[in-house]
């Protein structure tokens, strides 16, 4: 029998050589670019994908929108393809950008085929897989070490996601964001092993039994897959929302045993911290994952500090991931769970 979270772990621990062969890999694209994202009959960009890869989607939408200052929006693949008038109503000129790991997921390809053949719609794509379906369906930004053994996306999103920033950041001609960006895979080894250090004794000291993941903006997505990576390694009952609208009624799930995980913008950082100590008297953990710690988050319970403050809040998205994952994978451990085979998961969704 193999030992639990053999291939996770490591894969988790190389993201930092998968960011930099993705902006290796950028250069060799770079037409791309130029074909897709700077393609003047484009009205809108719908970022399509499934699972991960859509929450990915929301990160690269919001990272468009924010740098490009386009029109863009993000859908689940089967929504694009089960019911395209709420999705892409006539009258408009879209890029279709399917975001798939393997490039073999079921719904991103019936999605990508069913609208290619129309006159007002362009496909493309991004995968780690060159060969894959998608790749030969579409034309792919590929992140050559993103590929990955274990069944949860790790590496993947990381370097998928950093990969289409770095595309965007290069089509909006944004060259302060870009080295940004690059500065981000210089730093993120040291983050992933800071990270490491500093989720396992956290886990291990706490009980947990629920985890609420928040983020505004871009992070909001990246909240999203925070909840769903717990929730595929480990079973924990989990749940994910934009920061101050888990005020809404949602913060009544509040009680003792439950870890609040807070990504905190700079650009919202006084209303978030207001919405972390509100869960705190409430009997939440908080566990802020921050650029940086200051006398405004001595308060909470932990606080993990990923650096990056003089960037936006959009160029250090990835630098938040590694303690998420980390997250997941050690509350596995404990529980006696193998991440790297989640039951009643697949690597590849397919119908």
């Amino acid at each position: 029998m193999k030992p639990f979270g053999q291939y996770t772990y490591p894969e988790i621990s190389a993201q930092a050589e998968a960011l930099n062969a993705a902006l290796a890999q950028l250069q060799q694209q770079g037409d791309w670019v130029q074909k897709h994202l700077l393609d003047s009959e484009t009205d809108e960009t719908v970022f399509i994908g499934s699972g991960s890869s859509y929450y990915q989607a929301l990160a690269m939408a919001s990272v468009y929108r924010a740098w490009l200052g386009k029109s863009a929006t993000a859908y689940p693949s089967s929504e694009v393809f089960l019911f395209r008038e709420q999705t892409l109503p006539p009258n408009r000129n879209y890029l279709v950008i399917g975001v798939s790991r393997s490039g073999e997921s079921t719904e991103v390809l019936l999605a990508l085929e069913a609208v290619k053949p129309l006159p007002n719609v362009k496909v493309a794509g991004i995968t780690c897989y060159e060969e894959s379906s998608m790749a030969k369906l579409a034309d792919c930004l590929v992140s050559p070490l993103g590929k990955e053994t274990s069944t949860v996306m790790t590496k993947s999103f990381s370097s998928m996601t950093f990969l289409m920033h770095a595309a965007i950041a290069k089509a909006a001609g944004k060259q302060d964001q870009f080295e940004q960006l690059a500065s981000v895979a210089q730093t993120n080894d040291q983050v992933v092993k800071a990270a490491d250090a500093f989720i396992k004794p956290l886990v291990d000291s706490n009980d947990f039994h629920k985890v609420i993941y928040l983020g505004m903006g871009t992070y909001y997505g990246i909240a999203l897959e925070a909840s769903l990576k717990i929730k595929e390694m480990s079973y924990v009952w989990t749940e994910a929302y934009g920061t101050l609208e888990f005020r809404h009624g949602p913060k009544s799930i509040v009680e003792p045993g439950t870890l609040v995980c807070l990504l905190l913008s700079e650009k919202a950082r006084d209303y978030e911290l207001k919405v972390a100590k509100e869960m705190q008297e409430y009997g939440a953990f908080v566990l802020l994952i921050t650029a940086k710690a200051g006398e405004d988050t001595a308060f909470a319970d932990a606080v993990f500090e990923v650096g990056g403050a003089e960037m936006s809040d959009d160029a250090r998205t990835v630098l938040y991931l590694p303690a998420l994952q980390y997250l997941g994978f050690y509350t596995a451990m404990k529980r006696n769970v193998d991440p790297d085979m989640p039951r009643n998961l697949t690597q590849v969704v397919k119908i």
